[in-house]
């Protein structure tokens, strides 16, 4: 079977001509103004409603983005993207690895005025771990002794080792040493949220006057599915060092619509260019380019028919031609996708973790047939029952959606549907594993291979695929109590290679991240686990 059709691209790529059209004006001048004297606004998109500002309940990048701007955990990343003291200002480490004791820094404060003390820590991890909150992620604490027991109901609060001594000292104590332990503290989830604010009101954090944060700083407007602003803190304990004073994100949802906003000098930045507009502004100046440690997949539910099957999950992935979809469609830097563990990961030997790994499928349509015949056989399946593709509608999603299910007519002989939704909307019936097969999109907390392929362990509170397997299981937890690199590092190849047989998500693309950033911002910080951090842009002409 061919490879898709050279029509089919030329189609896709129609747009161009008429966005091409939509120029950047320059703005007025702002002769006699000096750069002091600049308002300190930019205005960027998020691309649709963020499904939550409660740090326990964020799941995704578009509520991250807002989320990473309003509070700050016991570490922070500063204007060059590395890890420095946050909240706490001092971390004594126990000779065994094993028990970390955090200082708060003095004067600290939330934005309402209450002191921010180690007793909220204490009580904000902890109610991600209490199984009543229902969090997005408390598997992510499970390092943490007695961690796991409490949240699966086996164990009790008390016995959880995360104390808050007194206001201002936090001891964790771990069940073994991790040594990449400081990088998971990063994670979202492990960000404070004020006690006394929660427990007034449940729905403290769905609307702005509700909202109190620790961080740079605070939303001051929310007009829903429409605007968020967010304004800079006074009260935060480096606000001195906060440069942008305002923030306000737009909720459009359209990538074409996005990148014309830009061009008109409605917005500052585009985070993610439509794909038909890359290549005419690669030799724009405001156009950026660089690596994003993330993986584009599609994720199987294998409870649900036709993907109860492994043979038929492969067959799809050996019908998708990787190459035709990131040189011909997207053009942007991505990369074709032929593990899971996305490029950027440096191995012990020196290498990419990636380079060290065979491809373990290709686009082969004769394989994807054979694949498609022996999984019907072994279901006993005459033709293979119809299948609904999921995705959100934002961004470059509907173009790939629409590639893939060209190619699965292609080079399968299969009609399947598509459907799509809102990006809040899709959340959920993601989450509720409403789906046959579904877009993802995962990025790592932090740059190894360790935290993307936890996410499909049987404790992982993000496998949303129900899908479990003993030998996968054993070889991260292994990887986890592993001192020696060379051998955690087999380990974690080993569990690659099991994720790939079984296939319950497929690969398609390593992502790349393509932006243009207004030549009147400076200092936006791009980085290759995140959306920009703009806490430490400044606008330098109006």
């Amino acid at each position: 079977m061919k490879k898709i059709s050279l029509a089919f691209i030329a189609i896709m790529l129609l747009a161009v001509t008429a966005l091409a059209g939509c120029n950047n004006e320059d703005s007025a001048s702002s002769e006699g103004k000096s750069k002091k004297d600049v308002e300190q606004v930019i205005t960027a998109n998020l691309g649709g409603e963020p499904y939550t500002l409660d740090p326990a309940f964020a799941s995704d990048t578009t509520s991250f983005w807002v989320i990473n701007h309003l509070y700050q955990g016991l570490y922070a990343y500063d204007e060059d993207g590395e890890i420095v003291d946050g909240a706490a200002n001092k971390v004594d480490v126990s000779e065994d690895g094993k028990t970390y004791t955090f200082t708060i820094r003095d004067g600290v404060a939330w934005s309402n005025g209450d002191s921010l003390t180690a007793k909220d820590f204490e009580y904000s991890w902890k109610r991600v771990l209490n199984p009543e909150t229902a969090a997005y992620d408390p598997s992510q604490f499970y390092y943490i002794k007695g961690a796991e027991e409490y949240n699966t109901g086996k164990g009790a609060v008390e016995n959880v080792a995360i104390t808050a001594k007194d206001d201002q000292t936090l001891v964790v104590e771990l069940n073994n040493p991790v040594k990449f332990f400081p990088k998971v503290v990063l994670g979202e989830g492990f960000l404070p949220v004020n006690q006394k604010v929660v427990e007034a009101d449940e729905d403290w954090a769905a609307e702005a006057a509700g909202i109190v944060t620790n961080g740079a700083y605070t939303v001051s407007e929310w007009k829903h599915n429409e605007q968020l602003t967010i304004q800079k803190s006074e009260s935060f304990w480096n606000a001195d060092q906060i440069t942008m004073d305002t923030v306000n994100f737009k909720m459009i949802a359209d990538a074409t619509t996005e990148y014309q906003m830009y061009k008109a000098g409605e917005l500052d930045l585009v985070a993610a260019l439509p794909a038909e507009t890359v290549e005419q502004e690669k030799s724009n100046e405001e156009y950026k380019n660089f690596p994003s440690f993330s993986i584009y997949t599609y994720t199987f539910n294998v409870e649900e028919e036709p993907f109860t099957n492994a043979k038929i999950r492969r067959a799809l992935s050996f019908a998708i031609d990787r190459e035709a979809l990131t040189e011909n469609i997207l053009k942007g830097g991505e990369k074709p996708a032929y593990g899971y563990v996305a490029y950027g990961v440096e191995s012990p030997s020196g290498k990419d973790f990636r380079d060290e790994a065979p491809e373990y499928f290709k686009f082969d349509s004769e394989k994807a047939k054979e694949l498609l015949e022996e999984g019907l056989k072994e279901e006993g399946w005459d033709k293979l029952p119809e299948f609904t593709l999921k995705y959100n509608s934002e961004g470059n999603h509907k173009k790939i959606a629409e590639v893939l299910q060209e190619m699965f007519k292609q080079n399968l002989d299969l009609d399947v549907k598509i459907e799509n939704q809102e990006w809040k909307t899709y959340i959920d019936t993601f989450k509720q594993k409403n789906f046959q097969l579904a877009r993802m999109g995962w990025s790592g907390d932090f740059l190894d291979p360790y935290p993307v392929l936890n996410l499909y362990t049987s404790k992982s509170s993000s496998n949303f695929t129900n899908w479990s397997n003993s030998k996968f299981d054993d070889l991260i937890a292994e990887s986890l109590v592993e001192q020696d690199e060379n051998k955690r590092f087999e380990l974690l190849h080993e569990a690659e290679t099991v994720l790939m047989e079984e296939m319950p998500i497929i690969p398609i693309l390593f992502q790349a991240q393509n932006t243009l950033i207004s030549k009147k911002i400076e200092g936006i910080r791009l980085d290759v686990l995140s959306k920009p951090d703009l806490r430490f842009a400044e606008k330098v002409s109006e």
